[in-house]
């Protein structure tokens, strides 16, 4: 974890149930570090993206991403899926 760690944000998305992705968790300083951590000891893929991260805590909990996000929550969500796939097969890095 980056020792400068300013902001962290965590997102969620149920295909079946929400329109977008949903900001679950974010925080600024100690929060922040506590959300990657949690992530890291429940084994939840960390994507490092530190504009996307600051944007995403002036959001509201809970609420869904706005449009403008769009792009880059997919390439958050692209990352998780090649993750999963390499797990499943076996592959490592």
């Amino acid at each position: 974890m980056k020792d400068d760690l300013k902001h962290a944000a965590a997102i969620k998305y149920d295909k079946d149930r929400d329109g977008a992705p949903r900001v679950v968790a974010s925080g600024k300083g100690d929060v922040a570090r506590r959300i990657v951590e949690k992530a890291v000891q429940y084994g939840v893929p960390i994507y490092q993206d530190d504009v996307l991260a600051e944007l995403m805590t002036r959001l509201p909990l809970n609420s869904e991403i706005p449009p403008e996000l769009y792009e880059a929550a997919a390439e958050v969500l692209l990352f998780v899926y090649s993750l999963e796939q390499k797990q499943k097969t076996g592959e490592r890095g």
